[in-house]
Formats: C-alpha cells, structure tokens, sequence
C-alpha cells in the first residue's frame, strides 16, 4: 500500500482514524449515505479551486444525490456566515469561491442505442444534473449522444436496429443478410467512434478528476468483472449482474439483457496518474466487492483493484460498504467493551471460515483465529456459550405472540412478506392478535408498461365479450364501482384455489375496471371501452422506463395494492387492516424526495393514533443498501414515532426490524431467529407466484438471481440455516423433541428493539443530513 497524501477536507473526515491493515487503495469511512455525499462534494470543490480548468467525469444513477446536492448547497451558502463556518468546520479553507463554468466534463458511459431526450438515458442525466445544475459550459464537454454517432448509409438507429438490439457478434462473424450487412457496417463504425472519444480525452490530458460508484460485480464505469485494465472506451455487452442492477433504469431486464452500452475504459480512468479518482460506496450489499477490489491481489476480476497504481485514488464508504474490510472488523472487535453479540460472530465466523462443525472445532482452533483469543477467558466452554445464546434466540423466535396489535410496514409492497411471512402467518392465525399491513409508497415503480398492456388487453376483450357484468349494474358508474371491492379479492382466491386461471384473471380485470372507473370518472360501457383503447395505445407510444403521467402511475399503483390485498387475504387479513398510504415524496423521479412532515409523516402518525400497536415491524435498512425508498421511509416511520411518544407512552412499544433480499442480519446481531418450513415456504412461494402478478416474471431482479425475488428469499432462508447448523449442528434440528424444529429447512431473523433503541439508529441518520432532513 502506498503512503497516501490526504487532502484538507479527507483530514477533516479522516479525524483520529487510524488504518491499522494495509488495502489497495486509501479509503475513508463516514456514518452514512447522506455523509459520504458531503465528503465527495467537499473534495470535489477542494480539487475545482486547484484545477478551475480541468477534466472531470461524475457519475449517473442515484448514488450522487446527496453529492449533487452537497455541491450546489455550499455554493448557495458561499457568501453568508453560516456557509463559511461549515466550510471551516468541514477541512474546505478556501479564499475564494470555486468556479464551474471553466471545468471539461467527459461523459462516462451510455446503454447503446437510446434517444437523449428520454429521462432515463445517461446523456440526459448529465446535462440535467451537470451541465445545468452545477453550470457547467457544456462546449467544454464531450458527451455520448446515440444520436449524434454516424451509422452505414447516414441512418438513425431506429433504422439500423428498430428493435433496439445490437447483435455484437457480427464483429467477428459473417454477415448472412442485407440487414445484417446495414448492422455489422453501423458497428464498425461505432467502434471508430468510440476510438475517437478516447482520443479526445488523451487530447484533454485525461481525466483529471474522476467520480465513480461500484457495482454488484464490481464493476466502475461499465467495466465489468474481467475487464482487462488496459481497456479504453468501446462498445460492449454487459454481465446479468449490470443488466440486473440497470433494469430499473430501462424499465425491465427484458431490455437490459439485451441493451449493450458505450463506455470509457479502466486504461481511460487511469491515464493520467496524477488525477485524484474516488470510488463511493453506500451499504453492507457493496461491502464483498469493495473489500475485494480493497484488499485482494489487484485482478481484472475486481475492475476498481486497476486505482492501485494511482497515488490519489481513494475509496470513501460508508461505515456499511466498509464492514468486511479487515479495519472495520477488528474495530467491531475492540472499539466497544465486549459482548456475547461479538463472541457469537467470533465464533460463527470462525466455522464458516474454516469449514467446520463447532463439535469439531479445537482449542488450537480457537487460538489461531484472529478474534476468538478476543473472547474473555477463552475456553472450550465459550462454544456451549455462543451455542445457548443462538438457542435463546431460536427459542424467543418460537414464541406465542398473543394478544397483541401488530403494525407491519413496508416501504414497496411484497417488502413485508419477503421480509417476515414465515413469521407473521402464524401470527395471524392467532385470533387473539390484531394485525394490519401498512404499505407507505405507490409502487408503480415496479409495474412495467409491458404488464399494463397485457392486463388493460385482457380486460378489453373481456368487457367486449360481457364477461364483466357489473358494469350493468344501474348505479355502477355512479357508486357501484366503490362497493364489493372485497368480492375482487375472494372471487379471485377462489378461483386460485379450483385452479381456474381464466377465472382468476377476470377477478383482476374486475378490480382493473373499478380503478379505472374510479381515477378517470368513467359514466358509461363506451366510456369505460374508449378509455382502455386509449390507455392501451398511450403505453404502447412510451419508451421503456418512461416517468409516466401520474393518473397512470396511480393505475399502476392501485395494480400493485390489489396484490397486496390478495397476499394478506391468504391468511385471513381483512381490506380494512392493509393500508395503502401513497406516500407523496415517492414520484417516480431519479432521486426520491425526502419526506415531508406534513405529507409523509401525519398519514403514519394518523395510523398509529388509530391503531395503537404493541409491535411496529419496518425494513430496517439505515444506510439504504437496497432501493433509496427504503431509508427515506424509515426516516418518516421515525419521525411518526417520535411524535407519537410525546403524546402516547411508547416505553412499552416494540420495534422489529427486518430485513430481506437486500439487506441480511448476521445471526449474532439478530434477537429473534424463526423456524422456516418446507411447508411456511410452499405457502409463501404459492402467495408470491399466484398474488404478486407484476413481479413473477422477475422484470426487476436482483444482481444475486436471475429469477422472482420469492427464490431468492427462500435461498436465504436455508443460507441462514446452513451458517447457523455450523454452530448447533445437524442433529439439533432433525432430532429435536420439538417437531417446529424437526420440520425446519430455512431460518430467518429479524432483531427487536425498543422505541429509544430504534430512534437513536435514527437520530444518527437525521443528524446527518444537515438541513436535508424531514421538511417541516
């Protein structure tokens, strides 16, 4: 590792922390995500006011709202008092403003092909955020527009590749007909348009500032896993990892399977040796590959590794992205007095590590790990201690919840039952509990135009065919649509249940009819007809991932609620008790809005005056490791609750935090630990295939599967089992006396906290948004 040279700001960051392990690249750890966007936003302008003139490449997607937002706060705020007074605070001890206008921007990548006037391309991005949001003289810039790169014969893409896919083998193969001829020709000559941006940058001098995140498989810029370090910008196909993390970007996987992109290559980030390029990282799901590219032998399987030879490469992560790298480990391990939570992951760790069984494990075992000496009075015994610690929490997952009002909240629908269904589904079974479902955003996010189209058609020709009778009804169109909504559900699980698909997809087209009915003021069978023709010919007219009109979105959204009522229907839930909250700040933009106390808060404090819970249940994601919803959510869950205790006594309240295909509890720092079933896991993957139609054909999958997120949940599950029968052994389970225990085949945690608990993980998050916080 080479001696880094930190800069004022990184000082100012960096305080009395002390790297104890030797990593690839320097790195720099804050609290969190709105944090790690004030830190790069600092250095940024630090650099800027060196080199007013220079080269920089920023980055697209979500991960640099707070980075954008920082830059054009400090700016604001230059000139009065309070701005100077957190500048100075914060390690920036500038004489003079920064200036942007004279900066070179150089675009780092773009899918290929897509129009620069749709909001979801990377050209459009950066002129909206860059080049117009930090005033940037876009003259001095070099950007990649799909339209402006020649193709054969002087055509648009459209016309070379109407159905938007680039067949990158006819580089290398024969071309069998004239419209192959027209493709192969047009790729060429994309290559030599690539081979021309490289050279501008050389021209440039390089890339003198350089802002990047990291991707599932490692990858910066669309440098994929096994990129070679000497690669320069070109066209290329991505890896499922890429295209899994893009689907939302596109409007599914079904376009970014099949979407290569143009982008500048690793040789390109590290041309220019001096330049100062920074990798930022938010999140325990970044952590394997930040520690892979951090503290592995430089590979082109860890493409963020090729930064190595660059003196002013830093990575700056949050405390979550950091977690696996070997400082962060043993800071958990002697930061804080000790605890059983650390003798448990000691050891659990040291099984998996190993390989080995807990009843095989030694003393010289022991010894030889770098934490389990850690343990006080190490001994043999110090095994049966982890051992009945996990046991205890097996035990409290296995106890009766009686009597009790439970509040389950999700940020998108199907959070919930990914998170606890095998849990909650005896808990509802239990009649002396009152449960409700409480699901804060629309979700229409997740409904793709492809899906819309299928349902509207279907329901068009079922009208057409009279098969929707209600629409008879005399006063249907004036108060008939509102009522039996419930009949939707039960005429749709019946029919679920007689294995009567067609049946069941005329119960969706019922509830498709009474929202339509209901977002539009429909009065009449033609009206209601003409309407669908046309919301079928409007989608079809749509780009893929296009931010749709907001009475779209609702329909989209009112889809997504159904499913969740049929979901919760299952277990005997009524309509009452799920609740659609439609929480404002979520519109569909690139960066989700913070919450707003008016908005956004009151409709969950409404909620909890009314219900008045024993338990909350919220994904307990603070750094957002999954979708940005997730942690804005929990900020307004806070707030809700906060308010709530100063006019209820909470101190009895219980907080359980869960967590799903994001975002996983190590079993130490879980409270609870629930048996799962072969028989709870054919019950949740039935609801989820048969209730959550948007989401069985997996158009927005994980990085980690190519498949519905309910298989996903479900590996974990038995993940989690295999990582804890480590410690307790086979036999524990499938020789039990207790046939809960006998019959488990997956575990799942989930930790339990007190009101103050659950605040204070919250209040650290507030203090760091600084003026970005919940609106009042």
């Amino acid at each position: 590792m080479m001696k880094a040279n930190f800069s004022a700001v990184e000082k100012s960051f960096l305080k009395d922390k002390k790297q104890l392990f030797p990593s690839n690249i320097p790195y720099i750890t804050v609290e969190n995500f709105p944090t790690l966007g004030l830190l790069t936003a600092l250095r940024f302008l630090e650099w800027v006011a060196d080199n007013p003139d220079g080269v920089i490449s920023l980055p697209t997607g979500k991960t640099p709202e707070y980075f954008i937002t920082w830059v054009q706060r400090i700016l604001a705020e230059w000139d009065t008092p309070e701005g100077a007074d957190f500048r100075e605070k914060n390690g920036l001890h500038l004489a003079q403003k920064p200036v942007l206008s004279g900066l070179h921007f150089v675009q780092i990548d773009e899918f290929y092909p897509i129009s620069p006037k749709q909001h979801n391309s990377f050209y459009n991005y950066v002129q909206k955020f860059y080049v117009e949001g930090f005033g940037l003289d876009p003259t001095k810039g070099i950007f990649i527009n799909c339209d402006d790169i020649p193709l054969a014969d002087g055509l648009s893409f459209e016309e070379v590749f109407p159905d938007y896919k680039v067949d990158l083998s006819l580089r290398y193969r024969e071309a069998k007909t004239p419209e192959e001829v027209l493709k192969q020709r047009s790729i060429f000559l994309i290559d030599e348009w690539c081979s021309q941006y490289e050279q501008k940058i050389q021209q440039m001098g390089g890339i003198g500032f350089f802002l990047g995140g990291i991707g599932p498989d490692g990858h910066i810029a669309f440098n994929v896993r096994g990129s070679d370090f000497h690669s320069t910008t070109r066209l290329t196909a991505t890896n499922f990892e890429t295209q899994a993390a893009s689907a939302g970007d596109l409007g599914g996987i079904e376009v970014s399977l099949f979407r290569p992109v143009i982008t500048i290559g690793l040789h390109t980030i590290s041309f220019k040796k001096d330049a100062v390029a920074i990798i930022f990282a938010a999140g325990e799901a970044k952590a394997e590959m930040v520690q892979l590219a951090l503290e592995e032998e430089p590979s082109n399987r860890y493409p963020a590794s090729v930064l190595a030879i660059m003196p002013n490469a830093r990575f700056y992560l949050t405390n979550g992205a950091a977690s696996t790298l070997k400082d962060s480990i043993h800071q958990y391990y002697t930061g804080t007095p000790w605890s059983q939570e650390k003798s448990d992951r000691a050891i659990l760790n040291l099984c998996k590590r190993i390989d080995k069984f807990s009843d095989k494990l030694t003393l010289e075992d022991l010894q030889s790990d770098p934490y389990c000496p850690m343990i006080p009075d190490l001994t043999m015994g110090s095994i049966q201690d982890s051992i009945d610690s996990i046991v205890q929490k097996i035990d409290k997952g296995m106890e009766p919840v009686h009597g009790k009002v439970i509040y389950n909240t999700a940020p998108h629908h199907d959070d919930i039952l990914l998170g606890m269904l095998p849990y909650l589904q005896h808990i509802a079974a239990d009649p002396t509990n009152e449960m409700h479902c409480s699901i804060m955003t629309s979700g229409f996010n997740a409904v793709t135009n492809r899906f819309l189209i299928l349902h509207l058609s279907n329901t068009l020709r079922l009208l057409r065919k009279g098969k929707i009778q209600m629409v008879n009804y005399p006063n249907f169109f004036t108060e008939g649509y509102k009522t039996k909504r419930v009949k939707d559900v039960y005429h749709s699980l019946i029919k679920i249940a007689s294995q009567q698909k067609s049946e069941f997809m005329r119960g969706f087209a019922h509830r498709l009819v009474r929202d339509i009915v209901e977002i539009w003021n429909i009065q009449s069978v033609e009206a209601l007809d003409k309407k669908i023709l046309e919301l079928i010919d409007f989608t079809r007219h749509c780009y893929d991932g296009e931010k749709m009109p907001t009475d779209i979105q609702k329909l989209k959204g009112m889809i997504r609620e159904f499913e969740e009522e049929l979901v919760w229907a299952h277990f005997g839930m009524t309509e009452e008790r799920v609740h659609h909250l439609r929480l404002g700040f979520y519109k569909g933009d690139i960066f989700t809005e913070n919450p707003n106390r008016e908005r956004d808060v009151m409709p969950i404090l409404e909620e909890l005056r009314a219900i008045k819970p024993d338990i909350i249940s919220l994904a307990f994601d603070p750094e957002g490791s999954g979708p940005d919803t997730h942690y804005k959510v929990l900020q307004a869950i806070a707030d809700a609750i906060r308010l709530w205790g100063q006019e209820h006594d909470t101190s009895h309240l219980k907080i359980w935090g869960y967590r799903n295909v994001w975002y996983k509890f190590h079993p130490a720092e879980a409270t609870h630990i629930i048996p799962v079933s072969l028989n709870d896991m054919s019950s949740f993957s039935h609801a989820f295939k048969h209730c959550y139609l948007s989401q069985v054909d997996a158009s927005f999958p994980s990085y980690k599967l190519d498949g519905k997120f309910s298989v996903l949940a479900q590996s974990i599950w038995v993940d989690q089992l295999r990582n804890v029968q480590l410690l307790l052994g086979k036999p524990f389970f499938f020789e039990h006396r207790n046939p809960i225990l006998r019959a488990t085949h997956g575990l799942m945690f989930l930790r339990e906290m007190t009101a103050e608990e659950f605040l204070q993980n919250a209040r650290e998050l507030e203090k760091s948004m600084q003026g970005f916080k919940l609106d009042y």
